[in-house]
């Protein structure tokens, strides 16, 4: 699968457009590795887990695989009655299931084809049959060769952004079967065994695609719906990844368009206009490939501008000693002239930035620019602060994205660092000593502050049970794209039956 957002994109044919605004974040997937690992891993689902719900006149319930045993039991009973006959079909069980030959391929402009030739399915239950006053019990072994399934899911984006299966069409046939049974009527089964298999053919075949609809459409949707669409990313600021359009199917990749954009959460719709340029993405030795562009970066540094969080402060002992030294010394005219008892107060230092940090993406890295004012102030006791200093400070920040698991993590590195006065040049060329202090104080103090906060990342839209591995960042001209394998760190069933379980009760109410 691919992705591909507003600030994010995974892939492109074409150069983009002036004509429409950039994709900020987006995201394909490439057919040769995805397919093939898809496809592996599907096999081993189907192999362990055979979805089967319940159908007309028909009551199942799935019960988990025995330890040791490969097959699952399915609990399946069909009641039929009339005036003479009862009959029953229970304790289905799945003994054996061979996909021989399965293929997943991406077939344009929205579908994704799945096709099963020559599978085989083995399956053993119990029969009970009332007739008057005779009754027959015994159990029922078939086994089906030379199923065929083709299904064909529509993809689309839903009214709130989320990926979905819109709707599927199933066409599928069992070319034999055989059957072999035991107790009282054995030998009358046996006898009319070619009458039997041909009915138990014809019904298990009309069964596979009424599965395989529930499956896609209502299980595989549950599934999606674990995607993080519009969710806050703390207290602060939220993150939008709703899809812009529907996906974009080739015959090699699925194109999606993601908003891939930040916002404050106490005024959402204050967000910032979107001018990237639009990524462009080339490559396909992994499954999954997602380009963020500058925009990606950009929205989320002003929605924290916008959050009013971009400011520090230290007072009296949190001021490093060697620094209060300097800054009194640089100060000294400015101090000498207050009264003894206003002088010798601590010192109060106030940072804070004054717009919107901006992001550079480049092929030699990624970097973030960032303008503060830094005011020195006087603290006298049971006084209001007196201002010292107010100086500009511009600072550059090199940036290191890397992708784990689910999330994505931002390593910042103090690069370059510049103070002036805005009173006076003179005061500018005072104030060149405290150059090395305050970027110490900078990298000592607030820029472990700030990786603290970056280190546990921003989660990246995907599926519960599903990890990325092999993880490949690179940067280019106001873009970068990550590339990664897909894993399954859960089963398909094991998600989806806990997505179906009913909430716990409530915990009882405590004592005050």
């Amino acid at each position: 699968m691919a992705k591909r957002a507003s600030s994010t994109t995974t892939s492109a044919r074409t150069p983009p457009s002036t004509e429409h605004l950039a994709t900020p974040a987006a995201g394909r997937c490439t057919s040769e590795h995805s397919l093939q690992n898809a496809m592996t891993q599907l096999r081993q689902q189907l192999g362990r887990n055979l979805p089967w719900p319940a159908a007309a006149q028909w009551h199942a319930a799935l019960l988990p695989a025995s330890q040791g045993h490969s097959h699952r039991t399915l609990t399946l009973t069909h009641t039929g009655r009339s005036e003479a006959v009862a009959d029953a079909l229970t304790r289905v069980k799945v003994t054996h299931l061979q996909l021989n030959f399965s293929e997943l391929h991406f077939q344009p402009e929205q579908h994704l084809a799945f096709r099963i030739n020559n599978g085989s399915i083995s399956m053993r239950f119990r029969r009970q049959l009332l007739y008057w006053f005779f009754y027959d019990v015994g159990s029922i072994k078939t086994s089906a060769e030379g199923v065929n399934i083709h299904t064909l899911l529509r993809l689309s984006r839903d009214k709130g952004g989320r990926l979905k299966i819109a709707n599927m069409s199933c066409n599928a046939s069992i070319a034999r079967m055989h059957a072999g049974f035991s107790g009282t009527l054995r030998k009358v089964y046996e006898f009319l065994a070619v009458l039997i298999t041909t009915g138990m053919r014809y019904v298990l075949s009309q069964q596979i695609c009424p599965v395989l609809n529930h499956a896609g459409l209502v299980l595989l949707n549950s599934l999606l719906d674990t995607v993080p669409v519009r969710n806050p990313v703390d207290d602060h600021i939220g993150s939008d990844y709703s899809l812009l359009n529907d996906p974009h199917v080739t015959t090699d990749t699925i194109d999606l368009d993601f908003k891939g954009m930040f916002f404050p959460l106490r005024s959402e719709n204050e967000t910032l206009a979107n001018l990237a340029a639009e990524p462009l993405i080339t490559e396909s030795e992994r499954m999954v490939y997602m380009a963020l562009s500058e925009y990606f970066f950009d929205s989320a540094l002003f929605s924290y501008y916008q959050a009013g969080v971009l400011s520090m402060e230290f007072v009296g002992d949190e001021v490093p000693k060697d620094l209060q030294v300097l800054l009194r010394a640089s100060l000294f005219g400015s101090i000498m002239l207050m009264s003894p008892e206003v002088a010798d107060a601590p010192l109060t230092l106030k940072l804070r930035v004054t717009e919107a940090p901006r992001c550079t993406i480049r092929p030699s890295g990624t970097s973030v620019s960032v303008a503060a004012l830094f005011n020195i102030f006087l603290a006298p006791l049971d006084q209001p602060l007196i201002l010292l200093s107010s100086l500009t400070m511009e600072a550059r920040l090199s940036a290191k994205v890397v992708l784990h698991k689910k999330a994505l993590r931002v390593q910042l590195d103090l690069r370059r660092f510049r103070i002036y006065s805005n009173q006076s040049a003179l005061e500018s060329l005072a104030l060149i000593p405290l150059q090395g202090p305050l970027k110490t104080l900078l990298q000592m103090t607030i820029m472990p502050f700030i990786n603290e906060k970056t280190k546990r990342g921003v989660r990246i839209p995907l599926p519960e049970g599903m990890d990325f591995t092999k993880e490949v960042v690179r940067s280019h001209l106001g873009y970068l794209t990550i590339g990664a394998d897909l894993h399954f760190s859960k089963g398909l069933r094991e998600v989806i039956e806990k997505l179906r379980a009913p909430p716990g009760p409530a915990p009882p109410p405590m004592a005050a």
